[in-house]
Protein backbone atom coordinates (compact mmCIF):
# COMPACT_ATOMS: atom_id res chain seq x y z
CA UNK A 1 0.00 0.00 0.00
CA UNK A 2 3.17 2.32 0.31
CA UNK A 3 3.36 4.79 -2.64
CA UNK A 4 -0.31 4.58 -3.29
CA UNK A 5 -1.51 8.12 -4.96
CA UNK A 6 -3.46 10.28 -2.58
CA UNK A 7 -6.60 12.08 -2.95
CA UNK A 8 -7.23 15.64 -1.35
CA UNK A 9 -10.44 17.42 -0.08
CA UNK A 10 -11.66 19.91 -2.04
CA UNK A 11 -12.48 23.26 0.35
CA UNK A 12 -12.69 26.93 -0.96
CA UNK A 13 -11.59 26.60 -4.84
CA UNK A 14 -8.02 24.62 -3.02
CA UNK A 15 -7.09 21.08 -3.00
CA UNK A 16 -6.71 20.95 0.38
CA UNK A 17 -4.22 17.83 2.30
CA UNK A 18 -5.28 16.11 5.44
CA UNK A 19 -3.27 14.65 8.62
CA UNK A 20 -4.85 11.64 7.96
CA UNK A 21 -5.72 9.57 4.74
CA UNK A 22 -7.67 5.70 4.27
CA UNK A 23 -6.91 3.28 1.92
CA UNK A 24 -9.74 2.65 -1.18
CA UNK A 25 -9.72 -1.20 -1.79
CA UNK A 26 -11.34 -2.94 -4.75
CA UNK A 27 -14.01 -5.52 -3.52
CA UNK A 28 -13.23 -7.83 -6.57
CA UNK A 29 -9.48 -7.99 -5.75
CA UNK A 30 -8.34 -6.77 -2.23
CA UNK A 31 -4.80 -6.23 -3.25
CA UNK A 32 -6.29 -4.02 -5.83
CA UNK A 33 -5.21 -0.43 -3.73
CA UNK A 34 -7.21 2.39 -5.42
CA UNK A 35 -6.05 5.15 -4.10
CA UNK A 36 -5.22 6.80 -0.22
CA UNK A 37 -8.42 9.33 -0.28
CA UNK A 38 -8.17 12.21 2.61
CA UNK A 39 -10.35 12.28 5.93
CA UNK A 40 -11.05 15.64 7.04
CA UNK A 41 -11.20 16.83 10.46
CA UNK A 42 -14.21 19.20 12.48
CA UNK A 43 -11.92 22.34 11.21
CA UNK A 44 -11.59 21.76 7.76
CA UNK A 45 -15.56 20.98 7.89
CA UNK A 46 -15.76 24.66 9.08
CA UNK A 47 -13.16 26.30 6.72
CA UNK A 48 -15.70 24.47 3.47
CA UNK A 49 -18.88 25.69 5.34
CA UNK A 50 -17.13 29.47 5.75
CA UNK A 51 -15.77 29.07 2.30
CA UNK A 52 -19.67 28.02 0.97
CA UNK A 53 -21.68 30.80 3.00
CA UNK A 54 -19.10 33.44 1.91
CA UNK A 55 -19.92 32.41 -1.70
CA UNK A 56 -23.59 31.89 -1.14
CA UNK A 57 -24.50 36.02 -1.65
CA UNK A 58 -22.80 36.20 -4.96
CA UNK A 59 -23.63 32.78 -6.06
CA UNK A 60 -27.33 32.80 -5.65
CA UNK A 61 -27.86 35.70 -7.37
CA UNK A 62 -25.78 34.70 -10.30
CA UNK A 63 -27.14 34.63 -13.93
CA UNK A 64 -28.87 31.98 -14.91
CA UNK A 65 -26.67 31.33 -18.26
CA UNK A 66 -24.05 30.80 -16.29
CA UNK A 67 -25.00 28.35 -13.89
CA UNK A 68 -26.36 26.18 -17.30
CA UNK A 69 -22.94 26.68 -18.70
CA UNK A 70 -21.46 25.06 -16.17
CA UNK A 71 -23.35 22.25 -14.81
CA UNK A 72 -23.54 21.25 -18.78
CA UNK A 73 -19.93 21.20 -19.05
CA UNK A 74 -19.51 18.90 -15.85
CA UNK A 75 -22.49 16.25 -17.34
CA UNK A 76 -20.59 16.79 -20.90
CA UNK A 77 -17.41 15.27 -19.23
CA UNK A 78 -18.96 12.64 -17.39
CA UNK A 79 -20.75 11.36 -20.41
CA UNK A 80 -16.95 11.86 -22.31
CA UNK A 81 -15.30 9.94 -20.15
CA UNK A 82 -17.93 7.33 -18.90
CA UNK A 83 -16.04 4.19 -19.76
CA UNK A 84 -13.01 5.59 -18.12
CA UNK A 85 -15.11 6.22 -14.94
CA UNK A 86 -17.11 3.36 -15.02
CA UNK A 87 -14.17 1.33 -14.46
CA UNK A 88 -12.95 3.47 -11.15
CA UNK A 89 -17.11 2.86 -9.93
CA UNK A 90 -17.05 -0.96 -10.79
CA UNK A 91 -13.42 -1.22 -8.56
CA UNK A 92 -14.14 0.93 -6.21
CA UNK A 93 -18.05 -0.55 -5.78
CA UNK A 94 -18.15 -3.83 -7.03
CA UNK A 95 -20.93 -3.23 -9.77
CA UNK A 96 -20.36 -4.91 -13.01
CA UNK A 97 -18.52 -2.95 -15.48
CA UNK A 98 -21.98 -2.39 -17.45
CA UNK A 99 -23.95 -1.85 -14.78
CA UNK A 100 -21.11 0.89 -13.69
CA UNK A 101 -20.83 2.34 -17.28
CA UNK A 102 -25.17 3.04 -17.17
CA UNK A 103 -24.37 4.67 -13.84
CA UNK A 104 -21.78 6.81 -14.62
CA UNK A 105 -23.69 7.85 -17.77
CA UNK A 106 -27.20 8.46 -15.30
CA UNK A 107 -24.91 11.03 -13.39
CA UNK A 108 -24.04 12.63 -16.96
CA UNK A 109 -27.47 12.95 -17.90
CA UNK A 110 -28.45 14.27 -14.22
CA UNK A 111 -26.16 17.36 -14.89
CA UNK A 112 -27.09 18.06 -18.08
CA UNK A 113 -31.08 18.24 -17.14
CA UNK A 114 -30.60 20.76 -14.44
CA UNK A 115 -28.49 22.64 -17.08
CA UNK A 116 -31.66 23.07 -18.78
CA UNK A 117 -33.53 23.54 -15.52
CA UNK A 118 -31.40 26.55 -14.86
CA UNK A 119 -33.14 28.18 -17.40
CA UNK A 120 -36.96 26.99 -16.94
CA UNK A 121 -37.02 28.60 -13.39
CA UNK A 122 -40.77 30.04 -12.78
CA UNK A 123 -42.93 31.39 -10.39
CA UNK A 124 -46.21 33.32 -10.35
CA UNK A 125 -47.60 36.66 -11.51
CA UNK A 126 -51.38 37.15 -10.10
CA UNK A 127 -53.76 39.23 -9.54
CA UNK A 128 -54.82 40.48 -5.94
CA UNK A 129 -57.93 40.46 -3.93
CA UNK A 130 -57.67 44.34 -3.50
CA UNK A 131 -57.84 46.56 -6.38
CA UNK A 132 -54.53 47.62 -7.38
CA UNK A 133 -52.41 45.03 -6.49
CA UNK A 134 -50.55 42.41 -7.70
CA UNK A 135 -48.44 39.64 -6.56
CA UNK A 136 -45.52 37.38 -7.57
CA UNK A 137 -44.81 33.94 -6.43
CA UNK A 138 -41.04 33.46 -6.41
CA UNK A 139 -38.40 30.76 -5.79
CA UNK A 140 -34.82 31.58 -3.72
CA UNK A 141 -31.96 29.57 -3.34
CA UNK A 142 -32.28 27.89 0.15
CA UNK A 143 -28.60 28.64 1.29
CA UNK A 144 -25.90 26.08 2.04
CA UNK A 145 -27.02 22.39 2.00
CA UNK A 146 -25.19 19.51 3.57
CA UNK A 147 -25.39 16.88 1.21
CA UNK A 148 -24.45 13.17 2.76
CA UNK A 149 -24.54 10.18 0.05
CA UNK A 150 -23.87 6.60 0.41
CA UNK A 151 -21.77 3.72 -1.45
CA UNK A 152 -24.13 1.69 -2.86
CA UNK A 153 -24.66 4.72 -6.21
CA UNK A 154 -21.30 6.14 -5.31
CA UNK A 155 -21.50 8.80 -8.16
CA UNK A 156 -25.31 8.87 -9.58
CA UNK A 157 -26.43 9.74 -6.12
CA UNK A 158 -23.83 12.59 -5.75
CA UNK A 159 -25.10 13.99 -8.91
CA UNK A 160 -28.76 14.18 -8.15
CA UNK A 161 -28.11 15.97 -5.09
CA UNK A 162 -25.19 18.31 -6.52
CA UNK A 163 -26.51 19.14 -9.42
CA UNK A 164 -29.96 20.51 -8.59
CA UNK A 165 -28.68 21.88 -5.40
CA UNK A 166 -25.84 24.11 -7.81
CA UNK A 167 -28.85 24.55 -10.26
CA UNK A 168 -31.14 26.22 -8.16
CA UNK A 169 -28.24 28.58 -6.44
CA UNK A 170 -27.06 27.12 -3.73
CA UNK A 171 -23.64 26.61 -2.47
CA UNK A 172 -22.92 22.57 -1.12
CA UNK A 173 -20.68 21.43 1.07
CA UNK A 174 -20.73 17.35 -0.05
CA UNK A 175 -19.88 14.16 2.29
CA UNK A 176 -19.67 10.71 0.11
CA UNK A 177 -19.40 7.74 2.26
CA UNK A 178 -16.38 6.57 4.04
CA UNK A 179 -16.55 3.01 1.54
CA UNK A 180 -15.90 4.91 -1.57
CA UNK A 181 -14.18 8.10 -1.76
CA UNK A 182 -12.72 7.54 -5.42
CA UNK A 183 -15.67 8.38 -7.49
CA UNK A 184 -16.48 11.48 -5.30
CA UNK A 185 -13.62 12.65 -6.15
CA UNK A 186 -13.38 11.75 -9.30
CA UNK A 187 -16.46 13.83 -9.44
CA UNK A 188 -15.39 16.94 -7.09
CA UNK A 189 -12.24 16.72 -10.02
CA UNK A 190 -14.27 17.78 -12.79
CA UNK A 191 -16.93 19.77 -10.64
CA UNK A 192 -13.73 22.23 -10.15
CA UNK A 193 -12.71 22.74 -13.24
CA UNK A 194 -15.99 23.68 -14.43
CA UNK A 195 -16.22 27.52 -13.90
CA UNK A 196 -17.70 27.57 -10.21
CA UNK A 197 -16.66 30.00 -8.36
CA UNK A 198 -14.35 29.14 -5.31
CA UNK A 199 -16.58 28.34 -2.48
CA UNK A 200 -19.76 27.42 -4.23
CA UNK A 201 -18.91 23.30 -3.99
CA UNK A 202 -16.84 21.80 -1.38
CA UNK A 203 -15.64 18.29 -1.08
CA UNK A 204 -14.51 17.36 2.40
CA UNK A 205 -14.12 13.21 3.12
CA UNK A 206 -13.81 11.59 6.03
CA UNK A 207 -16.16 9.46 8.35
CA UNK A 208 -19.62 10.11 8.99
CA UNK A 209 -19.12 10.80 12.79
CA UNK A 210 -16.69 13.50 12.71
CA UNK A 211 -16.93 14.85 8.82
CA UNK A 212 -21.07 14.44 8.71
CA UNK A 213 -21.90 15.58 12.35
CA UNK A 214 -19.92 18.75 12.03
CA UNK A 215 -22.41 19.36 8.86
CA UNK A 216 -25.54 18.61 10.31
CA UNK A 217 -25.17 20.20 13.63
CA UNK A 218 -23.52 23.43 12.11
CA UNK A 219 -25.88 26.40 12.21
CA UNK A 220 -24.30 27.83 9.21
CA UNK A 221 -26.09 25.20 7.36
CA UNK A 222 -29.78 25.85 5.77
CA UNK A 223 -30.50 22.27 5.02
CA UNK A 224 -29.08 18.70 5.07
CA UNK A 225 -30.02 15.69 1.81
CA UNK A 226 -29.22 12.54 3.28
CA UNK A 227 -29.32 8.89 2.20
CA UNK A 228 -28.53 6.15 3.90
CA UNK A 229 -29.34 4.13 6.95
CA UNK A 230 -32.75 4.58 8.93
CA UNK A 231 -31.27 5.01 12.21
CA UNK A 232 -28.57 7.68 11.56
CA UNK A 233 -31.45 9.54 8.63
CA UNK A 234 -33.54 9.40 12.55
CA UNK A 235 -30.23 11.38 14.20
CA UNK A 236 -30.02 13.86 11.47
CA UNK A 237 -34.11 15.24 11.39
CA UNK A 238 -33.74 14.92 15.27
CA UNK A 239 -30.71 17.57 15.06
CA UNK A 240 -31.90 19.30 11.94
CA UNK A 241 -35.80 19.99 13.12
CA UNK A 242 -34.28 21.62 15.94
CA UNK A 243 -32.41 23.94 14.61
CA UNK A 244 -35.00 24.29 12.18
CA UNK A 245 -33.28 23.22 9.19
CA UNK A 246 -34.30 22.07 6.42
CA UNK A 247 -34.09 18.48 5.55
CA UNK A 248 -34.50 15.85 3.33
CA UNK A 249 -33.93 11.63 3.38
CA UNK A 250 -33.86 8.61 1.63
CA UNK A 251 -33.19 5.83 3.96
CA UNK A 252 -34.54 1.91 3.65
CA UNK A 253 -36.49 -0.34 1.93
CA UNK A 254 -38.16 -4.08 2.38
CA UNK A 255 -39.97 -3.40 -1.39
CA UNK A 256 -42.73 -6.40 -2.36
CA UNK A 257 -42.30 -7.88 -5.87
CA UNK A 258 -46.11 -9.31 -6.26
CA UNK A 259 -46.38 -12.43 -8.39
CA UNK A 260 -50.32 -13.05 -9.24
CA UNK A 261 -51.48 -16.62 -10.82
CA UNK A 262 -51.97 -14.77 -14.00
CA UNK A 263 -48.51 -13.40 -14.57
CA UNK A 264 -46.00 -14.38 -17.54
CA UNK A 265 -43.73 -16.91 -15.63
CA UNK A 266 -40.34 -16.19 -17.84
CA UNK A 267 -41.22 -12.60 -17.61
CA UNK A 268 -42.08 -12.65 -13.52
CA UNK A 269 -39.16 -14.80 -13.05
CA UNK A 270 -36.56 -12.52 -15.17
CA UNK A 271 -37.87 -9.45 -13.08
CA UNK A 272 -37.51 -10.93 -9.87
CA UNK A 273 -33.92 -12.10 -10.40
CA UNK A 274 -33.00 -8.59 -11.42
CA UNK A 275 -34.89 -6.47 -8.64
CA UNK A 276 -33.81 -9.36 -5.44
CA UNK A 277 -30.05 -10.24 -7.08
CA UNK A 278 -28.58 -7.46 -9.49
CA UNK A 279 -26.31 -4.95 -8.14
CA UNK A 280 -25.30 -7.19 -5.85
CA UNK A 281 -29.07 -6.73 -4.09
CA UNK A 282 -27.17 -3.53 -2.68
CA UNK A 283 -30.02 -1.13 -4.07
CA UNK A 284 -32.65 0.79 -1.98
CA UNK A 285 -35.07 -0.05 -4.53
CA UNK A 286 -34.55 -3.84 -4.48
CA UNK A 287 -36.97 -6.66 -3.72
CA UNK A 288 -36.11 -9.13 -0.95
CA UNK A 289 -39.71 -10.14 -0.73
CA UNK A 290 -41.41 -11.79 -3.54
CA UNK A 291 -44.71 -12.31 -2.63
CA UNK A 292 -46.65 -14.99 -4.97
CA UNK A 293 -50.14 -16.37 -5.04
CA UNK A 294 -51.16 -20.08 -5.04
CA UNK A 295 -51.88 -21.03 -8.15
CA UNK A 296 -48.10 -20.22 -9.62
CA UNK A 297 -46.09 -20.30 -6.81
CA UNK A 298 -44.87 -23.40 -7.27
CA UNK A 299 -43.55 -23.16 -10.53
CA UNK A 300 -42.14 -19.92 -9.85
CA UNK A 301 -40.24 -21.35 -6.60
CA UNK A 302 -39.26 -23.99 -9.76
CA UNK A 303 -38.45 -21.32 -12.36
CA UNK A 304 -36.47 -19.02 -10.22
CA UNK A 305 -34.13 -21.95 -8.97
CA UNK A 306 -33.43 -22.83 -12.23
CA UNK A 307 -32.68 -19.63 -13.66
CA UNK A 308 -30.29 -18.60 -10.57
CA UNK A 309 -27.81 -21.63 -11.52
CA UNK A 310 -27.07 -19.53 -14.70
CA UNK A 311 -26.13 -16.40 -12.06
CA UNK A 312 -22.18 -15.44 -12.96
CA UNK A 313 -20.48 -14.17 -10.27
CA UNK A 314 -17.11 -12.69 -10.10
CA UNK A 315 -15.10 -9.85 -10.72
CA UNK A 316 -17.23 -7.20 -11.60
CA UNK A 317 -14.40 -6.12 -14.67
CA UNK A 318 -14.90 -9.67 -16.00
CA UNK A 319 -16.85 -9.82 -19.34
CA UNK A 320 -19.71 -12.17 -19.30
CA UNK A 321 -20.68 -11.43 -15.07
CA UNK A 322 -24.14 -11.18 -13.56
CA UNK A 323 -23.48 -10.21 -10.22
CA UNK A 324 -19.95 -8.65 -8.72
CA UNK A 325 -19.02 -8.49 -5.15
CA UNK A 326 -20.42 -7.27 -1.92
CA UNK A 327 -19.05 -4.08 -1.06
CA UNK A 328 -16.84 -4.55 1.44
CA UNK A 329 -16.06 -7.86 4.80
CA UNK A 330 -18.47 -5.85 6.84
CA UNK A 331 -21.92 -5.93 4.24
CA UNK A 332 -21.22 -9.75 3.56
CA UNK A 333 -20.62 -10.60 7.44
CA UNK A 334 -24.26 -8.83 7.29
CA UNK A 335 -25.11 -10.95 4.94
CA UNK A 336 -24.14 -14.10 5.46
CA UNK A 337 -25.35 -13.44 9.42
CA UNK A 338 -28.89 -12.76 7.76
CA UNK A 339 -28.69 -16.38 5.70
CA UNK A 340 -28.31 -18.04 8.67
CA UNK A 341 -30.78 -16.25 10.55
CA UNK A 342 -33.64 -17.61 7.32
CA UNK A 343 -32.35 -20.66 8.23
CA UNK A 344 -32.79 -20.73 12.00
CA UNK A 345 -36.20 -19.43 11.57
CA UNK A 346 -37.15 -22.17 9.13
CA UNK A 347 -37.09 -20.78 5.72
CA UNK A 348 -35.67 -23.67 2.99
CA UNK A 349 -32.63 -22.25 1.31
CA UNK A 350 -33.65 -22.78 -2.45
CA UNK A 351 -30.15 -21.48 -4.59
CA UNK A 352 -27.23 -19.74 -3.67
CA UNK A 353 -26.06 -18.85 -0.28
CA UNK A 354 -22.90 -19.79 0.14
CA UNK A 355 -19.10 -18.06 -0.73
CA UNK A 356 -17.59 -17.95 -4.34
CA UNK A 357 -14.36 -18.86 -5.06
CA UNK A 358 -12.76 -16.51 -7.45
CA UNK A 359 -9.44 -15.75 -9.41
CA UNK A 360 -8.99 -13.16 -7.18
CA UNK A 361 -9.44 -12.65 -3.29
CA UNK A 362 -12.69 -10.70 -2.87
CA UNK A 363 -16.42 -10.66 -1.00
CA UNK A 364 -18.34 -12.82 -3.35
CA UNK A 365 -21.49 -15.01 -2.11
CA UNK A 366 -24.12 -16.68 -4.60
CA UNK A 367 -27.16 -15.08 -4.31
CA UNK A 368 -29.40 -16.43 -1.73
CA UNK A 369 -33.03 -17.27 -2.32
CA UNK A 370 -35.31 -18.74 0.22
CA UNK A 371 -38.95 -20.49 -0.19
CA UNK A 372 -41.35 -21.51 3.07
CA UNK A 373 -41.21 -18.13 4.77
CA UNK A 374 -43.64 -16.40 6.56
CA UNK A 375 -44.07 -12.28 7.32
CA UNK A 376 -43.51 -11.98 10.83
CA UNK A 377 -39.87 -13.66 10.36
CA UNK A 378 -36.76 -11.37 10.48
CA UNK A 379 -35.90 -11.86 6.64
CA UNK A 380 -39.76 -10.71 5.47
CA UNK A 381 -39.45 -7.87 8.00
CA UNK A 382 -35.80 -6.33 8.13
CA UNK A 383 -33.70 -4.92 5.72
CA UNK A 384 -30.54 -7.03 4.63
CA UNK A 385 -29.09 -4.62 1.84
CA UNK A 386 -27.41 -7.84 0.05
CA UNK A 387 -28.00 -10.41 -2.48
CA UNK A 388 -30.50 -12.38 -0.45
CA UNK A 389 -34.37 -12.96 -1.17
CA UNK A 390 -37.48 -14.66 0.03
CA UNK A 391 -40.52 -16.01 -1.31
CA UNK A 392 -43.60 -15.70 0.90
CA UNK A 393 -46.83 -17.73 -0.60
CA UNK A 394 -50.43 -16.25 -0.66
CA UNK A 395 -53.46 -17.34 -1.63
CA UNK A 396 -54.85 -14.58 -3.91
CA UNK A 397 -54.32 -10.86 -5.15
CA UNK A 398 -56.03 -9.31 -1.69
CA UNK A 399 -53.83 -11.33 0.32
CA UNK A 400 -50.49 -10.42 -1.54
CA UNK A 401 -51.65 -6.60 -1.52
CA UNK A 402 -51.91 -6.78 2.20
CA UNK A 403 -48.62 -8.64 2.17
CA UNK A 404 -46.92 -6.21 0.13
CA UNK A 405 -48.33 -3.56 2.39
CA UNK A 406 -47.55 -5.24 5.84
CA UNK A 407 -43.95 -3.39 6.10
CA UNK A 408 -42.78 -0.15 7.95
CA UNK A 409 -41.04 1.11 4.53
CA UNK A 410 -42.84 2.13 1.58
CA UNK A 411 -40.08 3.17 -1.34
CA UNK A 412 -40.91 0.79 -4.65
CA UNK A 413 -43.39 -2.28 -5.09
CA UNK A 414 -43.66 -3.97 -7.88
CA UNK A 415 -46.48 -6.37 -9.33
CA UNK A 416 -46.30 -9.35 -12.09
CA UNK A 417 -49.86 -9.26 -13.67
CA UNK A 418 -51.46 -9.35 -17.33
CA UNK A 419 -54.85 -8.36 -15.32
CA UNK A 420 -55.35 -4.34 -15.96
CA UNK A 421 -57.97 -4.59 -13.07
CA UNK A 422 -55.17 -5.92 -10.81
CA UNK A 423 -52.31 -3.53 -11.93
CA UNK A 424 -54.69 -0.40 -11.77
CA UNK A 425 -55.62 -1.17 -8.25
CA UNK A 426 -52.64 -2.00 -7.25
CA UNK A 427 -50.95 1.52 -8.16
CA UNK A 428 -53.99 3.00 -6.67
CA UNK A 429 -53.63 0.84 -3.17
CA UNK A 430 -49.70 -0.02 -2.63
CA UNK A 431 -48.17 2.06 -0.01
CA UNK A 432 -44.87 3.17 -2.00
CA UNK A 433 -43.64 5.90 -3.12
CA UNK A 434 -42.95 4.01 -6.51
CA UNK A 435 -44.84 1.59 -8.07
CA UNK A 436 -43.33 -0.47 -10.94
CA UNK A 437 -45.78 -3.06 -13.29
CA UNK A 438 -44.11 -6.18 -15.12
CA UNK A 439 -40.76 -4.31 -14.39
CA UNK A 440 -38.15 -5.32 -11.55
CA UNK A 441 -38.54 -2.70 -8.60
CA UNK A 442 -34.75 -1.69 -9.05
CA UNK A 443 -34.24 1.12 -12.18
CA UNK A 444 -35.47 4.52 -12.36
CA UNK A 445 -35.66 7.36 -14.54
CA UNK A 446 -33.04 10.65 -13.55
CA UNK A 447 -35.97 13.41 -14.88
CA UNK A 448 -39.06 12.11 -12.74
CA UNK A 449 -38.92 12.23 -8.33
CA UNK A 450 -37.82 9.64 -6.77
CA UNK A 451 -38.85 8.98 -2.93
CA UNK A 452 -40.95 6.85 -0.57
CA UNK A 453 -43.81 6.74 1.98
CA UNK A 454 -43.64 5.69 5.79
CA UNK A 455 -40.13 5.24 6.95
CA UNK A 456 -38.27 4.53 3.69
CA UNK A 457 -38.22 8.58 2.97
CA UNK A 458 -38.89 12.12 4.50
CA UNK A 459 -39.32 15.56 3.42
CA UNK A 460 -39.72 16.49 -0.26
CA UNK A 461 -39.10 14.12 -3.23
CA UNK A 462 -35.46 14.26 -4.49
CA UNK A 463 -34.65 14.38 -8.12
CA UNK A 464 -37.06 16.09 -11.85
CA UNK A 465 -38.32 19.48 -11.25
CA UNK A 466 -39.47 18.47 -7.78
CA UNK A 467 -35.97 19.23 -6.64
CA UNK A 468 -36.80 22.11 -5.88
CA UNK A 469 -38.66 21.65 -3.17
CA UNK A 470 -35.82 20.99 -1.15
CA UNK A 471 -33.31 23.15 -2.47
CA UNK A 472 -35.13 26.45 -3.34
CA UNK A 473 -37.89 28.70 -0.33
CA UNK A 474 -40.73 30.62 -1.59
CA UNK A 475 -40.99 33.93 -1.65
CA UNK A 476 -45.16 36.06 -1.87
CA UNK A 477 -44.12 39.61 -3.10
CA UNK A 478 -47.18 42.33 -3.12
CA UNK A 479 -46.43 44.93 -5.60
CA UNK A 480 -49.04 48.42 -5.40
CA UNK A 481 -49.75 50.70 -7.91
Amino acid sequence: MTGSKRFDNYIGGEWVTATEYSTNINPSDLSDVIGEYAKADVAQVQTAIDAARAAFPAWSTSGIQARSDALDKVGSEILARKQELGTLLAREEGKTLPEAIGEVSRAGNIFKFFAGECLRLSGDYLPSVRPGVHVEVTREALGVVGLITPWNFPIAIPAWKIAPALAYGNCVVFKPADLVPGCAWALAEIIARAGFPAGVFNLVMGSGRVVGDAIVNSPKVDGISFTGSVSVGRQIAISCVSRQAKVQLEMGGKNPQVILDDADLKQAVELAVQSAFYSTGQRCTASSRLIVTAGIHDKFVEAMAERMRSVKVGHALQAGIDIGPVVSRAQLDQDLGYIDIARNEGARLVAGGSLVTCDTEGYFLAPALFADSTADMRISREEVFGPVANIIKVADYEAALAMANDTEFGLSAGIATTSLKYANHFKRHSQAGMVMVNLPTAGVDYHVPFGGRKGSSYGSREQGRYAQEFYTVVKTSYIGS
